[in-house]
């Protein structure tokens, strides 16, 4: 019976949520990846400008975890659609599980960043050491930023998780967090290209 309940708004059955609150909520996020976009074609913009303006740029050495991090952000993409998949079959606790390891893991990659920073330290590379230490750190911490609110989104959905049945519109929260989740996903990557190839 608990599959029923699960799959049935699934198939369009039940009280289904009205269209206009799941557009809404889609244009919602429409607008706030838009903004998070500008923010970083921006920041963009001044470092390529920046590292171009004279001979002072010196590479900042990159802490090896970052390649961990990487790795640690893609598994949690990876899982987080796993989730998904499961819950479209209907099989609430693998939906609970992979969905918890994504959110875990978002935590860690938090975690994994700080570590990373804490390394800069430990060599003597601060904010204000050079050009592209400064672009480094403001690069990645508005990254992290926008992920403690993506992680934020995680938790939340795991919460609501462990109620007997996911509505409508638990669904749309969760197709939300996961978007933009693998939109964070894919601009730690860019950051990681722009960084290693010009930073």
């Amino acid at each position: 019976m608990g599959m029923l309940v699960d799959t049935a708004w699934e198939r369009g059955g039940g009280s289904g949520e009205p269209g206009a609150s799941r557009g809404a909520s889609f244009t919602g996020l429409i607008v706030l990846l838009a903004a998070s976009m500008m923010v970083f074609a921006a920041l963009t913009g001044a470092f390529v400008f920046r590292r171009g303006l004279s001979g002072d740029w010196t590479s900042v050495p990159k802490p090896p975890i970052l390649f961990v991090n990487t790795g640690v952000l893609l598994a949690s993409s990876f899982a987080l659609e796993m989730a998904r998949r499961a819950l479209k079959a209907g099989i609430r606790p693998k939906f609970n599980a992979w969905w918890s390891a994504g959110a875990v893991l978002g935590v860690l990659f938090l975690f994994g960043q700080a570590l990373a920073w804490q390394q800069l330290k430990d060599l003597g590379i601060y904010v204000a050491t050079s050009p592209s230490s400064s672009f480094f750190y403001v690069l990645t911490a508005s990254h992290a930023l926008h992920l403690v609110g993506g992680v934020a989104a995680l938790i939340y959905v795991a919460v609501q998780s462990l109620s007997p049945s996911l509505g409508p519109a638990k669904r749309t929260v969760i197709d939300i967090s996961a978007i933009f989740w693998h939109f964070l996903d894919g601009l730690w990557v860019y950051l990681m290209v722009l960084l290693y190839v010009w930073g």
